[in-house]
């Protein structure tokens, strides 16, 4: 440890090697809360004193960021609480903003001697915790560029045998040295954190446009984030554990993977905002269609039966049909129109829908070309659909955009924090039976992020309330469905049941 005598400093081999160390943490060092932490801790033991606080500056103003005094066994900020002080006003009678306005260090033996700065502040703090702040030592943090970006004030070093002594000259170079390295560093964290805020705002914009572009599905996304969150969080306080004898997890299921560390909840995030972003490229007639029929289908139909109304009225009042030929023709026409209302929907269809719709296929009529159906064949095999509004074909047509999702982000080049976005992105189909898409995986095949995913998926989509083509599903409802699903062997049921538990759906949780 650097030790100092008088104006005097000692560096030993060790001291030297432990400043050439800072450096090297410091640069590794990405989570920005940590990295505050080590450049204050760092600098208190290069200068073996006893209290210290980091400003940095916002605003046209310093604000306390961490605060620390060994002797009252204090600390506040970073990973703790940050400290509630109002921030300190660039005007040159504050030490450290006079510091960092004029880009040179402070050094002062007493402070109960110095009338050059206003030391109202740590008198008071003396006066209400018993301390006595007496040397101090003021370091401004500038990068590069010469771009001010906060203050280092140390408070009363400590000599070898641990009184309180001034800060020495040479220290005073040994800790500017490590402050700049400081500075650049902060610098390079927050631009890292701002590029990455930049690309997640890009990835929420372009997922609510993605929403926004369906009527329909407005909120998908953004729900599915929400409940992830909370979902997550309580994965990891199973995990953690808080005193309970219960198993953290189910049986058979090792804990560390139902732990999401920061990156590892980052990489999920980023993957729940972005596993719709295929149905940029799928029509909205077909993502969108929320009656069997296309509108121009239902139209056509409409269109036909005027047809046959307006010829049969020709035909009435040429005496070519009679008066009951023609209202029963009506009353036909009608029915006809009336069971095509019920059955355009997506609500399961009854027997006698289906046998009263063969009946009216089977109907013609006649006009200029001859003989045409009432119904024409695709509108049969569509009004026919077995359960939803979408064919066979249109379905097809949506269960493409997770292979448009993969295919999109194929062309992003991730991070290797976020190189398994693509996967699971795409992956949110995928059944643990291997009747899912696109890729049919199945059992063990199937990361515990992609399970996660799809149960989302499938819970908020049976619960939106968003939906005209078929009624929202309570939550209890839809976790029956869940629960069945995960019984058929389609779900992951450890999974379906944790998050049953974790109500991570409901309001207020955090």
């Amino acid at each position: 440890m650097v030790r100092q005598r008088g104006d005097e400093i000692m560096l030993s081999q060790d001291d030297v090697k432990r400043i050439l160390q800072i450096g090297v943490s410091l640069s590794a060092e990405r989570n920005f809360g940590k990295l505050l932490e080590q450049i204050l801790s760092n600098v208190m033991e290069l200068a073996h004193c006893d209290a210290g606080t980091l400003y940095l500056l916002e605003e046209d103003a310093l604000h306390f960021e961490i605060m620390r005094n060994d002797t009252l066994g204090t600390y506040e900020g970073a990973s703790g609480t940050k400290p509630t002080l109002p921030p300190v006003p660039l005007k040159r009678e504050n030490v450290c903003a006079f510091a960092l306005l004029e880009n040179r260090t402070v050094r002062i033996a007493d402070v109960r001697q110095c009338a050059e700065y206003d030391f109202s502040g740590p008198i008071r703090y003396d006066a209400m915790t018993g301390y006595h702040t007496q040397s101090m030592l003021v370091v401004p943090m500038s990068n590069r560029e010469g771009e001010k970006l906060g203050v280092l004030q140390l408070i009363n070093a400590q000599d070898e045998a641990g009184n309180v002594c001034p800060f020495s000259e040479d220290m005073t170079l040994v800790l500017e040295s490590v402050a700049s390295q400081a500075a650049i560093t902060i610098q390079n964290v927050r631009y890292i954190q701002e590029i990455k805020e930049l690309v997640h705002s890009f990835v929420r914009t372009m997922s609510s446009a993605i929403d926004q572009r369906s009527s329909y599905t407005g909120n998908h996304t953004r729900h599915m984030a929400m409940y992830c969150e909370k979902f997550l969080d309580y994965l990891n306080s199973r995990v953690e554990g808080h005193g309970d004898e219960e198993p953290l997890m189910p049986e058979g299921r090792a804990a560390g993977q139902y732990f999401f560390t920061p990156e590892r909840r980052e990489e999920l995030l980023m993957s729940v905002w972005l596993h719709d972003i295929g149905k940029l490229v799928i029509p909205l007639e077909v993502m969108d269609k929320p009656l069997r029929l296309r509108p121009e289908q239902h139209e056509a139909f409409l269109h036909r039966m005027e047809i046959i109304r307006l010829k049969g009225r020709i035909e009435y009042l040429e005496g070519k049909a009679s008066e009951p030929d023609f209202e029963a023709l009506l009353a036909a026409t009608e029915a006809a129109e009336n069971l095509i209302e019920e059955m355009n929907t997506g609500r399961p269809l009854t027997d006698s829908q289906k046998e009263a719709l063969e009946v009216l296929a089977g109907r013609t009529y006649r006009d200029e070309d001859g003989q045409k159906p009432w119904l024409m064949p695709e509108e049969k095999k569509m009004l026919l659909i077995p359960r939803g509004t979408l064919s066979e074909d249109e379905r097809k047509v949506i269960e493409s955009h997770v292979s448009v999702t993969d295919k999109l982000l194929s062309e992003i080049r991730f991070s290797k924090e976020l190189s398994h976005v693509r996967e699971w992105a795409s992956g949110h189909h995928e059944l643990l039976n291997g009747r899912g898409y696109p890729r049919h995986l199945q059992g063990d095949e199937i990361p515990v992020e992609i399970r996660i995913l799809t149960i989302l998926d499938i819970f908020d989509a049976l619960t939106a309330a968003d939906r005209p083509y078929k009624k929202a599903k309570t939550p209890k409802e839809a976790l029956d469905i869940l629960k069945m699903d995960a019984n058929n062997g389609r779900l992951d049921l450890e999974l379906v049941q944790l998050f049953e538990e974790s109500r991570c759906w409901e309001e207020g949780l955090s």
